[in-house]
Order: C-alpha cells, then structure tokens, then sequence
C-alpha cells in the first residue's frame, strides 16, 4: 500500500507565506515611490529579488552537494520569455497605478489576479473550475468594479485603478507561464525572473530618464524587493507544483488583506463607504475560492519528465539501480494510472474536462 505524503499541506503553507510576503509590497512601495519613479521602483524590486535570491542559492549550493531540482532547459525557453515580459509590465503597471490611488485601495485591488489566473488557466491551459470558484470570480469581479468607479454618476473610471487591473491581468498570464516552469529549481526560477525582469525595467527607466539620488530609498527598494518578490515568487513557485496555477492563486489571495490593513495602520487611509462594501464583497469571494474542491475518475497518462519528487506517492514508483531516500530529481517516466481521489491542477494533473 502506498502511502500519501502530505505535500498539499506544505503547498498550501508556502502559498499563504508568499501572500504574507508580497502583502508588505504596496505599502512600503507607496513609500518608497515619494522618491523613486515608477519602472525605476518596479526595475529594483526585481533586481532585489534576483540578488538576494541569488546569494540564497549560492549559499544553498554549498550546504548541500546534491542536485535535488531540475534545472531550466532550453524547451522552456517560451514560458521563460513570456514570464520576463509579463514581469516587466505588470510591476511597472501597479507602480503606476500606486501613485494616483490609495494603498489600501491597490492592495485591495490585487485581489483581481485570482479572476485573471483563473480565467486564463480555464480558456488556454485547460484548468478545471468549480462552482464556488465561478462564484468568487463573480464576486471578486463586482468587487474589483466598485473600487474602480471614480464618479458613478459618470460612470468613470479611476486611472490608477485601471493600471493596477492591468497589472493583474500581466501577473494572471504570468502565473500560467510560470506554472510550467514549476517542476524546476524554484530558486532558478525567481532568478531568471529578478534579473531578466529586473534589468529589462531598467531599460525602460532609463528611456524615461527616470532615476534618483538617494541611496537609502534605493537600498530600501532592494531589501523590499528580496523580501516581498524574492522570498515571496520562490514560495509561490514551490506551491505552484503541488497545487496548479487557479488553486495557488486563492490560497495567495489573502495578501490584498495584509496590504490593506498595513495600508490603514501606516497612512491612517479612512475606508470609505463603497471601500467597505467592495472589502466586504472582496472577502466572500475570497472565501469561495479558498473552499473550491474537485474530485472525479481520471486518467493519468504515460509522460517522461524530470523533476524533484519523492518515492512514496502514487506517480513515482519507478526502481533506481542503488536505493535512493528522500527527494531528488532525475529524468523518469510516470506509468499509466487511472483512479478517483481529490486533487488539484498540479503538474501530475493537468487532464481535459
């Protein structure tokens, strides 16, 4: 009989520390952006991350002398483009959109990248989507649209409100393309995504002439940076593998509520009476996504791959010539397999419905 390690469990912890992470972002990037220009602050966001991930990985390397992930290879190439690119509009676009909105209202906003994720893994990756899920799409939705409403009798839109929906639309395809990178090296991954993200903003910052004198602001954009896009990618990644693109996403939704209450407390922002109704709306939606299930008999094919992976789960009961404990990666093939249980989109189920 096989027995089932509980990596959901520890998907889901990564997922919710990532959300906490990245929470602390709008805040202190609200900050910060009194004297750093926006692709300057989203250039140095990434570019602490890519550093300070860097010195993990280093560090990490020399710890431990065995490979236990899969590295980046050249067939990943497209996702690692489309991943970059996205990575480099989305920041610059809440950037943007931090400097003509409140804190509060764009950490609340975040929220929407659930609805941008889920929508996309359904219509391109295929991803499977409950009915409490529609539901938070709905709700989210109604949400997102209450705080974007600048005059209702108008009926006009907030601009800072609008750069920040773009923002999550980016971040929505951006977590597909990165869900296929997420049987990789997790710390590979928020590297490629500092640095080529990093520098890539930059250039824009530079074509803008954007820049500042003040070191202090500069380093403080770096620590924000490796803490709350850094620590925070490399956490959502890890959950990634286990959890798939759509069910992440709801777990890592709870960090508009961090940047709100951060956003209260550091501003002292008074909500106002559409803000509580959306925050209240916001939370439901959130809760329907978070409580999303789905089981069904499915069929698992034969696929060669590599990854990190473990022998005591279902998928990878294959014979190594000398006994190997605990994780590791390697090139293997999955046999084969039809049966019934609860699961999510993760890298060993990503089938039709």
């Amino acid at each position: 009989m096989v027995t089932l390690k509980p990596k959901n469990e520890t998907a889901i912890f990564s997922a919710i520390l990532a959300a906490l992470l990245f929470g602390i972002s709008s805040p202190f990037s609200k900050i910060l952006l009194v004297e750093i220009p926006p692709a300057l602050m989203a250039a140095l966001l990434y570019l602490g991350a890519g550093i300070g991930i860097s010195l993990l990985n280093f560090i990490w390397k020399i710890k431990s002398k065995d490979q236990k992930e899969a590295k980046i290879t050249r067939s990943d190439l497209p996702f690692v483009l489309g991943m970059i690119a996205l990575d480099i509009a989305a920041p610059i676009c809440l950037m943007m959109g931090l400097t003509m909105t409140t804190s509060a209202n764009v950490a609340l906003l975040n929220n929407f990248e659930i609805v941008a994720t889920s929508l996309i893994a359904l219509f391109i990756f295929k991803e499977a989507i409950g009915k409490r899920l529609w539901i938070a799409i709905g709700l989210i939705t109604f949400s997102s649209l209450i705080l974007s409403v600048e005059d209702l009798i108008n009926f006009s839109f907030s601009l800072g409100a609008v750069y920040v929906l773009l923002a999550c639309m980016c971040w929505g395809f951006e977590n597909n393309c990165t869900r296929r990178l997420s049987i990789k090296n997790p710390m590979q991954v928020v590297i490629i995504k500092g640095f080529g993200s990093g520098f890539g903003s930059i250039l824009i910052a530079i074509s803008l002439r954007e820049y500042t004198v003040s070191i202090t602001y500069l380093l403080a954009a770096l620590v924000l940076g490796f803490f709350s896009y850094g620590l925070s990618i490399f956490f959502y990644v890890s959950a990634q593998r286990e959890l798939g693109a759509a069910r992440t996403s709801t777990y890592y939704a709870i960090a508009p509520f961090v940047g709100v209450g951060l956003s209260f407390l550091i501003f002292q922002e008074i909500p106002t009476l559409s803000f509580l109704i959306a925050l209240f709306i916001m939370i439901a939606g959130t809760y329907f996504a978070s409580c999303e299930q789905h089981k069904h008999l499915h069929e698992h094919t034969s696929v060669t791959h590599e990854h990190r992976h473990y022998h005591k789960d279902w998928h990878h009961n294959h014979e190594h010539d000398e006994p190997v404990k605990g994780d590791h990666s390697h090139r293997h093939t999955h046999k084969a397999l039809v049966h019934v249980h609860r699961h999510t989109p993760d890298i060993y189920h990503f089938h039709m419905h």
